[in-house]
């Protein structure tokens, strides 16, 4: 499936297929891309929808976990959507869980995998470097549990964001709105479903963080894939979408 990016009052989204929407929200170092297996294998029930997140476009004095919930409540009301699945990996459950605190009348449920908001061990525990591209494959192959899982186009798009000076800076400054932005006290209180679908091997955020979201969220389930890092819908294709596709069936028709 070619991949087509819509461009319209300021957002960059992807849009495909009808029904109940999907709203997929990308991590740090993500991108629309490694949402493409759920797009090819979902749209054809229903609406994916995939939001460029602008971490390197927002204002300076935006960049931050609330800062793109509040993004997403804007892309919602643009959209208007009256309802929508959130679907978030890494930063991107964050964002969601963000998004909830603030906007929950407008979510169905949600699904997180290998979600921050909890811990969050970024890029390996350590600095991105500038200019060592080994050093960035590096870190991009610790983030799977298979380093094969990380493509030359996958490293070298990383690669290209920390030699930017800019986007450095605002990678760091997410990244410690995302460590400062502890989400605990608020999800206890979460009434919508949760679908916790997590890598037994995720070293970014490992399966006890998984525990502890299952614990603190009240209607949540926890669905784990063996030999599996920090970005299964990429890592396990397959079997994260039978675990979404059973948990979407089951949501939907107890509607």
């Amino acid at each position: 499936m070619e991949i087509n990016i819509i461009k319209e009052d300021g957002y960059e989204y992807i849009e495909e297929g009808e029904g109940p929407v999907l709203l997929l929200l990308h991590g740090l170092f993500g991108a629309l891309s490694n949402w493409k297996d759920v797009l090819d294998k979902f749209s054809g029930n229903y609406k994916v929808v995939i939001p460029l997140m602008p971490i390197f476009t927002m204002p300076m004095t935006e960049v931050g976990v609330k800062g793109l919930a509040k993004f997403v409540d804007g892309f919602v009301r643009f959209k208007k959507f009256e309802e929508v699945t959130l679907l978030g990996n890494s930063l991107g459950g964050h964002v969601a869980l963000v998004y909830a605190k603030y906007f929950p009348g407008k979510i169905k449920a949600m699904i997180l995998t290998g979600s921050s908001g909890l811990y969050e061990n970024a890029m390996g525990g350590s600095y991105p470097k500038r200019g060592d591209y080994e050093y960035i494959k590096e870190k991009v192959e610790y983030t799977f549990y298979d380093p094969k899982t990380a493509t030359q186009e996958l490293i070298d798009e990383v690669f290209e964001i920390t030699n930017n000076r800019l986007k450095v800076i605002r990678i760091l400054a997410m990244a410690k709105s995302a460590i400062r932005y502890n989400m605990a006290d608020d999800i206890k209180d979460f009434k919508m479903p949760v679908c916790l679908i997590w890598g037994r091997n995720d070293k970014i955020t490992p399966p006890d963080v998984a525990e502890e979201f299952h614990k603190l969220l009240e209607f949540s389930e926890l669905h784990w894939i063996d030999k599996c890092g920090h970005a299964p819908m990429m890592e396990r294709a397959k079997e994260f979408n039978e675990i979404l596709s059973a948990y979407l069936t089951k949501l939907f028709n107890q509607q």
